[in-house]
């Protein structure tokens, strides 16, 4: 058996909770999103903490889970619950997921100059603060100036997401490539 080791970090999400455990689960940059239980098909774990009626979402990334619950329930009702599900689980070293991964989902060689440029600006400034969050920013596209993202993990559904977006990522992009990019949204996911 694997030695797991757990603590738990809040978010600006109040429905959030991250479930930070010793050991990297995936990849640097590499993150999978479930909104349902029915997304959630190539994940047994996420699977199994759907199971628990109060979870809403499961998010996963470098070292953490990300869980989300639904608002009529308290972590305090709860954590303890979630945690005895997410460690036995990886202690017996079970599969995190039931698909590989063959590349670098953020990088393509095919993408023009601005859009790699845009990649870069999130990948190095702002992944790492909305990781620390508990959530995730993924690009979407770049079309005559507007930057499309998507917002996952703890950031999905968070009241904050909308300023951090306009009043964080979008000026960011706006001062560091200001003839390209006129506006950031978020898709909805």
């Amino acid at each position: 058996m694997r030695p797991v080791n757990i603590y738990m970090e809040a978010n600006p999400n109040p429905n959030s909770m991250k479930f930070v455990v010793n050991f990297m689960l995936l990849q640097d940059g590499v993150s999978f999103d479930y909104p349902n239980v029915e997304a959630a098909d190539q994940s047994p774990l996420a699977q199994e903490l759907f199971k628990l009626p109060y979870v809403d979402r499961v998010f996963y990334m470098s070292n953490f889970i990300t869980v989300t619950k639904k608002e009529e329930v308290e972590w305090q009702e709860i954590q303890d619950e979630v945690k005895s599900v997410i460690k036995p689980y990886l202690e017996n070293e079970k599969p995190l997921l039931l698909e590989e991964l063959d590349k670098d989902p953020l990088f393509d060689e095919n993408d023009s100059e601005v859009v790699k440029k845009i990649k870069g600006i999130l990948d190095e400034y702002i992944r790492p603060a909305v990781e620390q969050d508990g959530g995730a920013i993924g690009f979407s596209s770049f079309n005559e100036g507007i930057v499309t993202v998507s917002l996952q993990g703890s950031c999905s559904g968070c009241p904050a997401s909308t300023v951090t977006l306009k009043n964080g990522i979008e000026n960011l992009l706006k001062q560091m490539l200001p003839n390209d990019v006129k506006e950031v949204v978020a898709e909805e996911g």
